[in-house]
C-alpha cells in the first residue's frame, strides 16, 4: 500500500499510546455521559477487469510481474495476487491502528466502564457477560464492515481505482480532510441527526440479539463526532488504492481494534481499575490527530497540482507547509498553543515531552529538504525532486553525456524534464522516439510506466534509482523512456488521436495514450511498471513493479543486459 496513511496512523497511535497514562488532568468538558444511553433493561484481479472503464487514466500503485512473451493477445499475464495481498494487509494494519486511536477518543473511552458495567450487572454471571460482550464486539465489526462493503458496491473496483488519479476527487478529498481537521481542532462537531440517534438508542433497550445489535449501532452513531474523521480518512485512503476489498478490509481492522477492548474488559473487569481517568488528555489526542489530518490533506492537494501542472505546490512549498504544521503540533504539545476545549496544562509529563522531542526532531529533519536534501524516508510522499527550485544536492549528479546533446529537441522534454525527472538521468518521454534512439545506439530500451501521483514511483526513484550502482546501470546500458500515465495537460495533435481497440475510448491526451499502451501491450494498469525490451520490442526479462531491494533490482537490470548481449 501507499505508506502515507500508515505513517499518519502509526504516528497518531504512538502519540495516544504513550501519552495517556500520565496525562490525567481535569475532567474533559467534551465528555457528556448523558449522550451515552445503553439502557438498563434486559484479489487476484482478472485480465478482463483490467480493461474496463480505463478512461481518465485509471491507475494504482501496485507491483506487477508479467510473462515474457508480449506479442500474443494474452502476452503478459498479470500475477498480482501477492502484491494485492500485501496491499490489503497494509490497509488492514492501518485500520487496526486507526481503531485503537479511535478507542482513546473522548466519545468512546469514557463509555467503556458504562458498557462493561451494563454487561456484568445485567447478565448475572461472568460467562454470560463475556458472551454478551463478545456478541457486542461482533456486531460492531459487522456494522463497520458493512459500511466498507457499501463503499465498494457503490463505486466498484474500477471506479475506486480511478480515484487515485482523478483531480476532482483528489481535490474533494483534500477539502474533506481539512474539514475533518477543523472538527478535531474544535471548530465544530460532526454529528448524525438527533432523531436517527434517538431511534437507534431506543432500540438498544430491547433484549436478546436485537438489543445487542442496536447497542453496537448506538456506539457507532454516538461516537461519530470523534470516529467520523478517522473513518473518513481511512476510507479515502483505502479507496484511492484501487483495491476491490480495500474499504471493507480497512473497516474490519478498524472495528476489530474498537471491539477488542470492550470484550477484554468484560472478560477481566478488574482491569477497569487500571484505566486512566478521563481528562484533558483525551482532547489533546483529538487535536494531535487534527494536525495529522491537515498534513495528510496536503498530499491530496499535491496530487492535483502535479496532475494538472498548476506548479503551485512545488517540493519546497510542500515541505514548508509540513514544517509549519508539525512545528505547530510540537508547540501545542508543549502547551504554547491552546484551543477552545483544551484544559489547562500545569506541567509537562515525561511521555508528552518525549513525543514533543520526536515531533520537533521530525521538523528539523525536514528543514534540509528546503535546499534539496533527498529526505529518503518521506520522499514517497513529497512532490518530485524536479519541482525543487533551489536544489544544492543536484550539483553532484551530472546528467549522462550520451544522447544529451539533442535532449532539448526531444518530444515533451521541456514539459517533463525540469520538474519530473530524478537528478542524474536523461530520459525520453515518447515511446516511438526512444525506441528509435535504442536502435540507433544498439541498446535495450527501459520503459518506465510512472505517474505524477504514484507514491511507489517516488519511493523507487528516491530509494533505489538514486543509488550509484543502479543509476550507472541504467545510464550506461539502457535508453530510458518515462511514460506518465496521468498526464492530463498535454493534448495529442488531432492527427494522432484515435479510439482504443481495447477500451473503445477516445485517446486524446499523452496520459491516455500511455495508459492505452500499457494496457494493450502489457495487460497491466499499475505503477511503477518497468519493461525492459530489445530493439524488436520483445521483453528481455519479465516486466516488474516496485522492488525496494537495491541489490535485487540491480541484479534484475543486469539480467536484462545479459539477455540483450546474448541475443
Amino acid at each position: 500500500m501507499s505508506k502515507l496513511k500508515l505513517l499518519y496512523l502509526a504516528l497518531s497511535w504512538l502519540v495516544v499510546s504513550i501519552s495517556f497514562p500520565q496525562l490525567s488532568i481535569a475532567q474533559d468538558s467534551l465528555i457528556n455521559y448523558e449522550d451515552v444511553d445503553f439502557g438498563s433493561g434486559q484479489e487476484t484481479t482478472t485480465q478482463d477487469s483490467l480493461l474496463v472503464n480505463t478512461e481518465d487514466v485509471v491507475f494504482s500503485d501496485g507491483q506487477d510481474t508479467l510473462s515474457q512473451d508480449s506479442t500474443a493477445t494474452n502476452s503478459a499475464a498479470v500475477t498480482a495476487a501477492p502484491e494485492e495481498s500485501q496491499s490489503l494487509w497494509g490497509i488492514f494494519i492501518a485500520g487496526l491502528i486507526g481503531g485503537f486511536a479511535a478507542f482513546l477518543m473522548p466519545c468512546i473511552f469514557p463509555m467503556v466502564p458504562l458498557t462493561v458495567s451494563f454487561f456484568t450487572k445485567k447478565s448475572g454471571s461472568r460467562s454470560k457477560a463475556v458472551s454478551q460482550a463478545f456478541l457486542y464486539g461482533l456486531f460492531i465489526i459487522v456494522i463497520y464492515v458493512a459500511l466498507g462493503m457499501l463503499i465498494t458496491i457503490a463505486f466498484g473496483a474500477e471506479a475506486l481505482n480511478a480515484l487515485s488519479t482523478n483531480g476532482i476527487f483528489n481535490f474533494l478529498f483534500f477539502l474533506l480532510l481539512v474539514f475533518f481537521a477543523a472538527s478535531f481542532f474544535g471548530a465544530f462537531e460532526i454529528t448524525l441527526p438527533s432523531s436517527f440517534v434517538n431511534k437507534i438508542d431506543a432500540n438498544s433497550d430491547k433484549s436478546g440479539l436485537i438489543g445487542l445489535f442496536f447497542m453496537s449501532a448506538s456506539l457507532a452513531v454516538v461516537s461519530f463526532s470523534c470516529t467520523g474523521p478517522i473513518i473518513g480518512t481511512l476510507l479515502v485512503e483505502a479507496a484511492t488504492k484501487g483495491e476491490r476489498l480495500g474499504p471493507a478490509v480497512g473497516m474490519f481492522g478498524f472495528s476489530l481494534a474498537l471491539a477488542i477492548p470492550f470484550v477484554l474488559f468484560a472478560m477481566f473487569p478488574s482491569l477497569l481499575k487500571s484505566m486512566p481517568k478521563s481528562g484533558g488528555w483525551l482532547n489533546s489526542v483529538k487535536v494531535v490527530l487534527g494536525f495529522l489530518e491537515l498534513a495528510l490533506a496536503m498530499k491530496f492537494l499535491s496530487n492535483v497540482d502535479l496532475a494538472y501542472n498548476w506548479q503551485l505546490l512545488d517540493r519546497e512549498i510542500f515541505l514548508a507547509l509540513w514544517i509549519v504544521i508539525f512545528g505547530l503540533m510540537g508547540l501545542y504539545l508543549l502547551g504554547k498553543i491552546k484551543f477552545a476545549h483544551d484544559s489547562d496544562l500545569p506541567y509537562l509529563s515525561v511521555p508528552r515531552t518525549v513525543i514533543t522531542i520526536i515531533v520537533f526532531s521530525f521538523v528539523v529533519y525536514m528543514i534540509p529538504g528546503m535546499w534539496g536534501a533527498p529526505l529518503k524516508s518521506i520522499a514517497a510522499f513529497l512532490p518530485p525532486i524536479g519541482t525543487q527550485d533551489f536544489d544544492l544536492a543536484s550539483a553532484g549528479h551530472a546528467a549522462p553525456a550520451a544522447g544529451s546533446a539533442d535532449a532539448s529537441s526531444r518530444k515533451h522534454y521541456t514539459h517533463f524534464h525540469s520538474r519530473a525527472t530524478i537528478k542524474g538521468f536523461d530520459p525520453y518521454y515518447d515511446y516511438d522516439e526512444a525506441l528509435a534512439a535504442a536502435k540507433a545506439q544498439n541498446k535495450p530500451l527501459m520503459i518506465d510506466f510512472t505517474g505524477w501521483t504514484c507514491v511507489n514511483c517516488r519511493k523507487m526513484e528516491a530509494s533505489v534509482w538514486s543509488d550509484p550502482k543502479v543509476r550507472n546501470l541504467i545510464n550506461e546500458n539502457f535508453i530510458l523512456v518515462e511514460l506518465y500515465v496521468d498526464e492530463h495537460d498535454l493534448k495529442l495533435p488531432e492527427a494522432e488521436q484515435y479510439v482504443s481497440k481495447e477500451t473503445g475510448k477516445k485517446i486524446n491526451t499523452v496520459g491516455k495514450k500511455n495508459t492505452d499502451f500499457q494496457i494493450t501491450r502489457f495487460q497491466s494498469n499499475s505503477q511503477p511498471l518497468y519493461a525492459l525490451v530489445d530493439n524488436n520490442e520483445q521483453l528481455l526479462v519479465p516486466a516488474s513493479g516496485a522492488n525496494y531491494d537495491i541489490d535485487s533490482y540491480a541484479a534484475y537490470l543486469q539480467s536484462a543486459i545479459d539477455a540483450y548481449k546474448a541475443k
